[in-house]
């Protein structure tokens, strides 16, 4: 009896392409858990799956079912974690690798969508646009020229990270007559140079950007690069916009240089934790524009990711080598695993 090709997810929303993709391949069934419902239930179809698709948002799963060690152990035969998104936040790949087990993200599939958030988070903020329509809701008496903001058009735009949405982000910069800055270090000046920006350090991007966008994963890198030293080292006035991950910033130092007049404004759509508590300090300045993690959550964002994580599995579980391969470092192990389950080797 051939060797099953089980994929599991559980049953959080999903564009119906991520379905549709697997149901292509007859020999790929799929099964979908209860997030909320009873945990023995979704462990026997996890100790049974090749593939676990998990979401990549960490408040959207409780902590048991994140892609970690504990899960791991339970479940010996599988062979792939897939992330619904760009993001891992939800999947320890470093135990992954250790198990074997190929992990793979969907980058770029929701980068246009990120990059136009993250274009839309600057003028807001720097148009003052969510202010004025707060305040034209429900006061009469002011004028135009106290809401009067500053055009994008002609700043120097500073992108801490240039991978796919990054890049989409200095397209879009640079049509607006941006200039456009990158600090991203795993890229050399060329690779960087080739995506639209011109290269500097993380002490220059912060001196002289007008505005700072984020396009970095959270990992032991980032986690917390932006403190009080990172938000004093901006230039006066300058806007801070994240549309990456909750905890590369410090919320408080955040607070407290836009508080007290040394940043401009701040364009936020991710939060520690999400969503923020409604009596959350930043929520409470007129000059911070805020957002539901929802730069990628797109109709077309959420289509192509889907599909694209779909079409990913099919061709991991018929042989083939992702594209979007997180762990390359465990493709000998896991390739010896394949050829146990499947009875020949992956391509």
């Amino acid at each position: 009896m051939a060797a099953s090709k089980l994929v599991v997810r559980f049953d959080l929303w999903i564009d119906p392409a991520f379905d549709a993709g697997l149901a292509r391949d007859p020999e790929i069934s799929l099964r979908v858990a209860a997030v909320r419902g009873a945990r023995e239930d979704a462990w026997a179809l996890l100790r049974e799956a090749r593939v676990y698709h998990v979401s990549p948002a960490r408040n959207e799963l409780p902590a048991h079912w994140l892609a970690d060690e504990p899960l791991l152990r339970q479940c010996p035969g599988l062979l792939c974690v897939s992330s619904g998104g760009a993001g891992h936040d939800t999947v320890d790949v470093q135990a992954c690798t250790r198990a074997g087990v190929v992990v793979v993200n969907q980058a770029g599939g929701n980068a246009a969508a990120v990059a136009e958030h993250a274009l839309g988070l600057m003028i807001a903020v720097s148009r003052r646009i969510a202010e004025s329509d707060r305040k034209l809701r429900g006061l009469r008496g002011f004028s135009r020229e106290s809401v009067m903001g500053h055009e994008i058009g002609g700043k120097v735009l500073g992108l801490v990270g240039i991978g796919h949405a990054g890049t989409r982000t200095a397209a879009l910069a640079r049509a607006f007559g941006m200039q456009v800055l990158a600090f991203d270090p795993l890229l050399s000046t060329a690779q960087v140079e080739a995506r639209g920006a011109r290269a500097v350090d993380f002490s220059t991007l912060l001196r002289v950007s007008d505005i700072v966008s984020l396009h970095c994963p959270r990992d032991a890198a980032t986690q917390g690069m932006f403190d009080a030293a990172a938000f004093a080292a901006m230039k006066p006035g300058a806007l801070f916009i994240s549309t990456a991950r909750g905890g590369i910033h410090d919320e408080g130092a955040l607070h407290a240089a836009l508080a007290g007049g040394h940043l401009a404004g701040a364009g936020l759509d991710v939060w520690e934790p999400e969503p923020p508590p409604l009596d959350h300090p930043l929520l409470a300045l007129d000059n911070v524009v805020a957002t539901f993690h929802t730069a990628g959550v797109t109709h077309e964002g959420r289509r192509n990711v889907a599909a694209m994580g779909a079409e990913q599995i099919v061709d991991l579980l018929n042989g083939g080598r992702p594209a979007r391969l997180v762990n390359p470092e465990v493709w000998p192990l896991y390739a010896r695993r394949y050829r146990d389950t499947y009875g020949r080797a992956p391509d």
